[in-house]
């Protein structure tokens, strides 16, 4: 297929007419009734990262190059574009264009009667359009913008199992052609999730490989989704041994303290550093790790104490100045060990918008568990993380479930004001809060939006 010829502005060269526009913190409300209106607006941000039939974006490796409907790139930002950048994020992840395709799908997008919605419709296409080329497999994590297999680049095996969970919650949302393409692409990942569930993968920080509890946990989610679906998606052989292999190797991450994010065999394991893992929290927003496990809960309260407590080595002095002077945050990190920022030179050590997000819709998950049920998953393992929001033994069940709105409210007041006017980098400075490496990070919209439907139970308007 010939390049596409563009009649309009690509995405990457308006983001580099914009690169240098100073960054500045808005004074933006932050209760929960401003959360959805700031949703619409990062939803409409990132809808600049997906591509249509008349909204492209250039390669900056090949400018005859241009995109197919349906990619959707991490980010705008190559280092051409970008000053003191020495990433290309203009590519399609699995991962991210199917967490992405999540909040497209969550979302009011109206459409014309007897038609889909056609940026899902889009996705659907440009998937299979991938996993056509994909080399050495669909579990390849990264493609052009074209949709080819990206040269050097690792096969992550948490990417066919999200994107199939994307896909099951944009079926209803196709025409009847694109469901039967859909069908086709969930096949061929179900194919290679039960050959591939047992074995070792790269991580979802692109880093180490190894056994992965994040990977583990959305193929398990995967599989469940897939036994329980009402699409005619036929259940493969060995489905019922992979989800009971899944659930039992979860738990061998638990080393009695913490889940260990990879467990590789020496030569080769994860430096120091590399656990309290954000990843782990990850699990149980995008996985089949319940918000009650309270190993979970363990974990997720050393990976908040780990960049909050002012006497730990790997704090950011940002949040300590953000909680005297604004009570919100804190902010969080991949892993405490980390040196990549994206930027030249690399230093590491700042917090994520993602990994932030995600901890907030874990507190608001939560919340609408016990809501639900009356009954807080309070024991020896998960005291620390209700005492870090004001928890105790004695807290009614209504209180307890304000205080992790609160908890989760204050996170996501903090990503807010540090943004740039809303649109929202990959990381931010963990000493000054600016933002930092890649502009306009499509998970990191993505992450938030999931986080406010949490919070809210709304969703936003195409």
């Amino acid at each position: 297929m010939p390049p596409a010829t563009p009649s309009i502005f690509t995405r990457t060269h308006v983001t580099a007419q914009v690169a240098s526009t100073p960054k500045v913190s808005p004074q933006i409300s932050q209760s929960e009734a401003d959360l959805p209106k700031i949703a619409q607006h990062m939803f409409s941000l990132m809808l600049r990262n997906v591509a249509s039939d008349g909204f492209l974006f250039e390669d900056p490796n090949d400018p005859q190059s241009f995109s197919l409907p349906g990619c959707i790139i991490a980010a705008p930002s190559y280092p051409a574009n970008t000053a003191g950048i020495d990433q290309d994020y203009v590519y399609n992840w699995t991962r991210d264009a199917a967490i992405a395709a999540m909040e497209i799908a969550a979302a009011n997008v109206p459409t014309a009667q007897g038609s889909g919605v056609q940026p899902l419709i889009d996705y659907i296409n440009f998937a299979q359009t991938c996993q056509n080329n994909a080399t050495p497999s669909v579990a390849l994590a990264s493609y052009t913008i074209r949709g080819l297999s990206r040269e050097g680049w690792s096969e992550q095996a948490d990417g066919p199992a999200l994107q199939t969970l994307a896909i099951l919650m944009a079926y209803d949302q196709l025409d009847t052609p694109t469901q039967d393409v859909a069908k086709a692409v969930i096949n061929k990942n179900l194919d290679y999730l039960l050959g591939a569930y047992q074995d070792q993968t790269v991580n979802l920080w692109e880093e180490h490989e190894g056994f992965s509890f994040f990977a583990r946990s959305v193929q398990l989610r995967c599989l469940q989704a897939i036994k329980a679906n009402g699409i005619g998606i036929p259940i493969p052989p060995g489905m019922d041994a992979a989800i009971t292999w899944l659930q039992t190797a979860l738990q061998q991450h638990w080393n009695g303290t913490l889940y260990v994010s990879v467990m590789p065999p020496p030569p080769g394991s994860p430096p120091p550093g590399y656990d309290a893992n954000t990843d782990i929290v990850s699990a149980c927003v995008y996985g089949a790790v319940p918000c009650t496990d309270t190993k979970l809960l363990a974990t997720a309260a050393q990976v908040r104490e780990q960049w909050e407590d002012p006497n730990s080595p790997y704090h950011y002095p940002i949040n300590i100045t953000d909680k005297n002077n604004l009570g919100i945050g804190p902010m969080l990190g991949r892993y405490p060990g980390d040196v990549y920022d994206g930027d030249v030179p690399s230093a590491g050590n700042h917090p994520w918008a993602v990994c932030t997000c995600n901890l907030a819709q874990l507190y608001y998950t939560l919340a609408n568990q016990i809501q639900n049920t009356q009954s807080v998953p309070l024991d020896q393992l998960s005291t620390t993380f209700f005492s870090q929001i004001g928890v105790t033994p004695a807290t009614a069940v209504a209180d307890v479930i304000s205080k992790l709105q609160d908890a989760g409210d204050a996170m996501l007041g903090a990503v807010i004001y540090h943004s740039d006017y809303l649109e929202l980098s990959e990381q931010f400075d963990g000493v000054t809060g600016y933002e930092k490496s890649v502009r306009n990070l499509t998970w990191s919209y993505a992450a938030f939006l999931s986080a406010v439907r949490a919070r809210t139970g709304q969703s936003v308007e195409g």
